[in-house]
């Protein structure tokens, strides 16, 4: 996988879950995670906090144990 598709399914959804790209994205989560390591150091992308809710308003996850990462890159 590379980082193009990364972004690119970031820019599309705005904010995601690592499950839902590893989902998306047919990837494992580990290598995932150092892909956006590396969106973040060049300031594309941002892990919001933990506790952080994820929008979907379904109430099913804690949002304790949910990774999000939200696209700050251009559009």
């Amino acid at each position: 996988m590379i980082l193009s598709r990364v972004s690119a399914y970031l820019k599309q959804h705005r904010q995601a879950s690592l499950l839902d790209m590893s989902i998306g994205l047919d990837t494992d989560a580990e290598a995932l995670r150092g892909m956006l390591d590396v969106l973040q150091r060049k300031g594309r992308v941002h892990k919001l906090p933990s506790g952080t809710a994820c929008g979907g308003g379904c109430n099913k996850c804690s949002s304790d144990t949910i990774e999000l990462y939200a696209w700050a890159g251009p559009a």
